[in-house]
């Protein structure tokens, strides 16, 4: 499998990191209206450290979170793909999907389009049996891109994110599944 596959909708395009993707990003994890639902903003070196890391998956996993272009109007807008989180809960180990946009490029279909893409991916090519998604509990937003993908949440699976501190108002989570039997019988 490799670890630099493009996806492709004819609209959109899920593909390498390039060296002139960190700018975009960066600002992109420097505005207030993205990073609502984490922990903080993050600096230009905290983002960067990023790119290193989900390069570093890629190498690891064969898979990850791709940068997302919009051919001939916007070379990065954000990114979307497959991920094994780096931390213990009651549903790991696991693969999550996870998505995050520019703002001026939210409303648009643009997160539901690209996520498609990598489930695709994950359940077609890597052979996955289940994809989960989670999110603050208060992260609509999210919440409504994981209905539309045909994601499945049972009250059962909330959860606190282990990297927030007890008392963080973000901390209280929701999870979503999918599993390649629903993908498939999506199809």
């Amino acid at each position: 499998m490799s670890a630099f596959v493009t996806l492709s909708s004819g609209r959109i395009c899920l593909r390498q990191w390039r060296e002139q993707d960190r700018e975009a990003f960066a600002a992109m994890n420097s505005d207030p209206r993205v990073m609502e639902f984490f922990r903080s903003r993050l600096s230009r070196i905290e983002s960067d450290a990023m790119v290193d890391h989900i390069q570093k998956h890629f190498g690891e996993h064969g898979f990850g979170l791709w940068p997302i272009e919009i051919p001939g109007v916007a070379p990065f807008i954000g990114f979307a793909g497959l991920q094994v989180p780096g931390f213990s809960a009651h549903f790991t180990p696991c693969v999550e999907i996870g998505w995050r946009l520019a703002f001026e490029h939210w409303g648009r279909g643009y997160a539901t389009e690209a996520a498609h893409l990598a489930l695709g991916y994950g359940f077609r090519t890597v052979a996955l049996r289940e994809v989960v998604s989670y999110t603050s509990v208060t992260n609509r937003r999210s919440r409504a891109v994981m209905e539309r993908l045909g994601m499945r949440r049972d009250p059962a699976d909330v959860f606190d994110y282990p990297r927030l501190p007890e008392g963080h108002p973000l901390r209280p989570h929701v999870l979503y599944r999918l599993d390649s039997g629903s993908y498939f019988g999506m199809c």
